[in-house]
């Protein structure tokens, strides 16, 4: 007999709290990006150094909102 538990609640738990934190990282980053005060380094490796920063927000904006669904969405199935 094996005497392994699962321990599925406090994985979900966490898989929640992740998807929350990139969600929440993800829309201030689009924030930043609309804002056109974005760090140095973010844009040091980047071929395009003026414009496409609206591009970037939206796609930004469009990923913490999916992040912050799936967080939700794990959530109330939990």
């Amino acid at each position: 007999m094996s005497s392994q538990t699962v321990s599925g609640g406090s994985s979900k738990r966490t898989v929640i709290i992740v998807l929350a934190v990139l969600a929440a990282l993800a829309i201030i980053l689009g924030i930043l990006y609309a804002a056109g005060a974005t760090p140095s380094f973010l844009n040091s490796g980047s071929h395009v150094k003026s414009g496409g920063h609206l591009i970037r927000a939206g796609v930004c904006f469009v990923i913490g909102i999916a992040l912050g669904i799936g967080a939700w969405w794990q959530n109330k199935r939990a």
